[in-house]
């Protein structure tokens, strides 16, 4: 799936999507928590990539002074800084990071990689690690389950990842996992997965 697709397609809807999912309160709880405790100690620079309205930009900037929320989506980032105005956000790709090598030390990347063709997640796990100092943490949230496979999402394709099959990548990528969550359907919502991670 290229930038352009995933960027045309959440432009279109992105009124809808802000609506229904664009605050805390559509965050679980146990989300919040996990990303709070691998996200919390870290000290520098911190990147929220893929940060859609910003919400989570928002919570992470309450945990630390140096937060920016990076999209492709200009729709998105226009209703960030209106609700976020404390945090910065940047128009860009994970794949084209305009940070020094190893000049950040926290990286949320919620939901971030869905979108990503399997044989692009390498690529942008390499991008991600380039800019993380040594020690640095990597939070990724995902799809969890069998595949990796494409699915219909609302919005456009995406694709679950078994957590092991993840953790291989993020390894092959120069990561060392150090928690991984797994949450069950609530309803109709899929299967959640995400793995803490720290940059070696």
């Amino acid at each position: 799936m290229s930038s352009r697709e995933v960027q045309r397609a959440y432009g279109l809807l992105a009124e809808r999507y802000i609506e229904a999912l664009g605050s805390l309160e559509h965050v679980h709880p146990d989300d919040l928590a996990f990303i709070e405790r691998h996200l919390r100690p870290v000290s520098g620079p911190v990147l929220d990539l893929g940060c859609g309205p910003g919400h989570l930009t928002g919570f992470l900037r309450t945990l630390h002074p140096d937060v920016t929320g990076v999209d492709l989506v200009p729709e998105f980032l226009a209703h960030a800084r209106r609700a976020h105005p404390a945090a910065r956000f940047e128009l860009g790709s994970m794949l084209e990071l305009d940070r020094a090598a190893g000049s950040v030390a926290g990286v949320l990347a919620w939901y971030s990689l869905i979108h990503f063709r399997p044989e692009q997640v390498d690529t942008a796990l390499s991008a991600v690690r380039r800019v993380l100092a040594p020690g640095a943490t990597l939070v990724v949230g995902f799809f969890d389950g069998p595949g990796p496979e494409p699915f219909a999402h609302k919005v456009v394709t995406a694709y679950r990842w078994p957590p092991d099959e993840l953790a291989r990548r993020l390894a092959l990528a120069g990561f060392v996992e150090r928690e991984r969550m797994h949450r069950d359907p609530e309803g109709q919502a899929r299967s959640h997965g995400a793995i803490a991670a720290r940059a070696v």
